[in-house]
């Protein structure tokens, strides 16, 4: 933990008690969502997605802490997938590079989802990592063996809640084929830092998902209604920079 904190993953001790507690607030409905899973006999509903326009925006960290706060449960099992191909980040930041995962059961015949769900020292929470690099991830995240797998970990975690962490909408084609076979999507914005056409183009380019909401990231609540920025221009590759926010003219 100490080395999560250390690269942001986890707050410092100061705030581990505000961010637990907007982590509270918004797996409530998460889980009201989940619940209606055994009433309408649709496991998709204990799936979610959670996605960002850009990268940068907090989408591992809300993926990381979300899972950690819905893990305090009682009777639930949460498992972590880390979807996202290109980047990886979740896996490289718990250090299971070395292991198999996501990609090798979608590229390997004999290879069952089972053997590659890795248990954690939190009580109620398990890892999928993403699993050997592939030349071909985008066309497996897409094939129907992957709707398939997602089937199945929804089955595995019938009394639980899966969570995808996906690659940014707006530079990678996996996030959108994934989201199609989702329960909920939850599309991270970082406020002051994700302009909101990439918003709107992140929620247009995702289509008709079954269910969306928005978490906003890093929000400062005293400069909330002095800062908005309504870009029209971003990148398109990772590491590229997003514009800094501004303040508005006089009568914006």
């Amino acid at each position: 933990r100490g080395r999560l904190q250390a690269l942001g993953i986890l707050p410092p001790p100061q705030h581990e008690r505000e961010i637990a507690g907007q982590c509270r607030a918004i797996k409530r409905p998460l889980l009201r969502y989940a619940q209606e899973a055994v009433e309408t006999n649709d496991p998709l509903k204990r799936t979610l997605m959670i996605a960002s326009a850009l990268p940068g925006d907090g989408k591992t960290f809300i993926s990381l802490n979300l899972a950690l706060s819905l893990a305090l449960e009682m009777d639930l099992r949460v498992l972590l997938v880390d979807a996202d191909t290109p980047k990886r980040h979740l896996t490289q930041t718990l250090d299971l590079d070395n292991e198999q995962g996501l990609l090798d059961v979608l590229r390997e015949p004999g290879q069952q989802i089972e053997d590659v769900i890795l248990p954690t020292d939190v009580r109620g929470l398990d890892v999928l990592p993403v699993g050997s690099r592939s030349d071909t991830a985008t066309e497996l995240v897409a094939s129907a063996k992957m709707q398939a797998t997602v089937d199945r970990l929804a089955t595995l975690y019938c009394r639980g809640i899966v969570l995808f962490d996906s690659p940014p909408i707006l530079l990678t084609n996996e996030s959108r084929s994934l989201a199609g076979m989702i329960g909920h999507v939850l599309l991270v914005v970082r406020a002051g830092v994700t302009p909101q056409q990439a918003v709107k183009d992140a929620v247009a380019a995702l289509g008709d998902v079954r269910r969306m909401s928005v978490v906003l990231n890093g929000a400062d609540l005293e400069d909330a209604l002095a800062y908005y920025y309504y870009g029209h221009r971003y990148g398109y590759g990772y590491g590229e920079g997003i514009p800094t926010p501004a303040k508005p003219t006089d009568g914006a």
